[in-house]
């Protein structure tokens, strides 16, 4: 009996050694900072960063960078965002925050955290809080705050959650020095010390209110306010808080039974419930009110300066081509009166630097490659268009696009689907560059420099019967000869079927998407243009590539310039793109 007991004691004994010897390796080693965490600091002062952007002439990249989208067991959290801190740009991925000298793009600091994901973060001040998870143990997550200039940690803090993520760029609010937080259960707002972590108030929601956990647009904020969209059953609503004690600002009863998209700047903010379009000032008063269920589609883009908010919204489409074409409005907060308008191909972001505004569309005009980004003066609403040498193509995720401006230089973001399967961000930094003979619109090249389309394919090189219909572009009422389809004869040749190379390809088309000011420039456009699609390399021109595997149509640089090629199979597009890319070596 007592040798029986002696086995059982030493069993029981030899268990809850492996027990407290699990619990602390896990805890100690596991779950331990010094293999977890790969962190640099710096001791450099903050990087001087004037508030203004480059004129409004042609600009040249200064640097650029791609980071890789992720690819974790969480795809909705799969992005990249950015944001521009006392002088530094900081990237945000699932691997972790990236902080750089926005002048000049070196790093200067870091913080990543092995085994965990990166699925939040917030901004106020000089603080940056950070949100991750264990991978695989979503259950297993730590907030932590850090000192945005030299990477310092301030705090760390197990339990809370992020009050409400935007989907499209992973921040949820924080203001006036203060982060939003909630539990699990999600009914109760909560405000934590960014400095040092320490909750400050409480706030319960209205009754049967939820905070949404990662919606696109769902909450937004400035230093002085934070605005959520929260799910209150039937219909949802919009709070608009107040930082420093929690104190509702005001609330908004959406119209529509689907959550309400929101944008905030300064003291207003932008709300839009699938039918309407509503903009509130600080008190909650509303000074802007339009209506229609396309004006938005996921949400406007916002700035405001000088006491108006400049907000672009859908107005309709182009009669020639369909072309969606946004308003971009100068609305004056105190009275409401629309101080100018300006409609414009669709614009996807806004920034204000400098006392000018900064408007990116997504292209400068159909069916050109570059993007272009205006250079808006928020008084009188006059501008210029610049082209810049980013290539915004729709269907990409992992980044929305994004617009800043400062110290002389204008940062643009947008999604690339190289390197496969994922894709990633590629940020570039633009500074002003050289003027050149002809209109800013065209990056300085005179319009008669741009080749005429239908002259890129003769006669003698065309299956017969063939003729060229110009489709030429228009950017800001500069007219351009950038495109030409060649068809076959009417009724096939009167009675005559078809055959051999007329048969094969159809309907042509020849499209100069861009003349660049120098070889540099065109080589930087053309690469970004390939890294938006999936192509593979053929022989054409300076370099080519023809997108997907069975597709007609073949985009290539010849010198200065980025031609597109179709037609109806691949080898005939390859074909007369050498046929083109000749006689564009020949007019140089």
């Amino acid at each position: 009996m007592r040798s029986r007991r002696h086995v059982i004691t030493s069993a029981l004994t030899a268990l809850l050694a492996v027990i407290v010897g699990g619990v602390l390796a896990d805890h100690f080693v596991l779950q331990a900072e010094w293999w977890q965490v790969n962190r640099t600091v710096t001791q450099a002062p903050e990087p001087p960063l004037r508030d203004l952007g480059p004129p409004a002439t042609p600009v040249t990249t200064s640097w650029q960078l791609s980071t890789p989208v992720g690819d974790s067991d969480l795809p909705a959290y799969d992005r990249v965002a950015y944001t521009i801190v006392e002088g530094q740009l900081v990237i945000v991925s699932g691997h972790g925050l990236d902080v750089r000298d926005a002048r000049t793009g070196e790093e200067r600091w870091h913080y990543y955290r092995a085994e965990w994901s990166m699925l939040g973060w917030a901004r106020t001040g000089q603080v940056l809080v950070a949100y991750l998870e264990r991978i695989g143990h979503r259950g297993n997550r730590l907030m932590v705050g850090l000192d945005a200039v030299h990477g310092t940690l301030l705090w760390r803090q197990r339990g809370d959650v992020p009050s409400a993520i935007d989907r499209t760029t992973l921040r949820w609010p924080a203001a006036g020095g203060v982060v939003f937080v909630t539990e699990d259960g999600r009914h109760t707002l909560y405000g934590r010390s960014a400095t040092t972590g320490r909750r400050l108030w409480t706030k319960r929601l209205p009754h049967g209110c939820l905070l949404p956990e990662a919606v696109p647009y769902a909450s937004d904020s400035s230093e002085s306010i934070a605005a959520f969209s929260i799910d209150c059953g039937a219909s949802d609503r919009v709070l608009v808080v107040d930082p420093w004690k929690g104190r509702t600002r005001f609330t908004v009863l959406t119209r529509n039974t689907a959550r309400s998209a929101i944008a905030v700047g300064g003291e207003v903010t932008v709300v839009f419930d699938g039918s309407s379009l509503q903009a509130f000032d600080g008190r909650g008063r509303v000074f802007l009110r339009r209506a229609g269920q396309d004006l938005c589609r996921n949400m406007c883009p916002v700035a405001v300066t000088a006491g108006h908010l400049l907000v672009a919204y859908e107005t309709g489409q182009r009669s020639e081509d369909a072309t969606p074409t946004r308003r971009l409005e100068s609305v004056d907060i105190a009275t409401g009166a629309s101080s100018w308008h300006r409609d414009m191909p669709g614009y996807t972001a806004l920034s204000v630097a400098g006392g000018l505004v900064y408007g990116l569309r997504s292209r400068l005009a159909d069916p050109l490659l570059p993007a272009g980004v205006d250079v808006i003066d928020p008084v009188s609403g006059s501008g210029t268009t610049v082209p810049i040498p980013v290539v915004l193509r729709a269907g990409l995720d992992g980044v929305r696009p994004w617009l800043a401006a400062g110290g002389g230089l204008l940062y643009v973001a947008a999604p690339a689907a190289r390197p496969r399967p994922f894709g990633a961000a590629r940020l570039v930094a633009l500074r002003g560059g050289i003027r050149g003979e002809g209109p800013p619109e065209l990056a300085g090249v005179p319009p008669h420099r741009w080749p005429d389309a239908c002259s890129l394919l003769p006669k003698r090189d065309l299956p017969r019967g063939y003729d060229g219909e110009p489709t030429p572009a228009t950017v800001d009422g500069l007219r351009l000869p950038a495109g030409c389809t060649f068809r076959p004869p009417h009724g096939h040749g009167h009675g005559r079927s078809l055959d051999g190379p007329e048969r094969e390809a159809g309907v042509l088309s020849v499209t100069v998407q861009w003349v660049a000011a120098d070889v540099g420039t065109a080589k930087a456009l053309f690469a970004a243009a390939r890294d938006t699609q999936n192509g593979t390399r053929v022989r054409a021109g300076d370099e080519a590539y023809a997108i997907g595997t069975s597709s007609g149509t073949v985009v290539m640089r010849v010198g200065r310039a980025v031609v597109t090629v179709t037609s109806g199979l691949p080898d005939t597009a390859t074909r007369l793109a050498a046929v083109v890319a000749a006689r564009l070596r020949s007019a140089a």
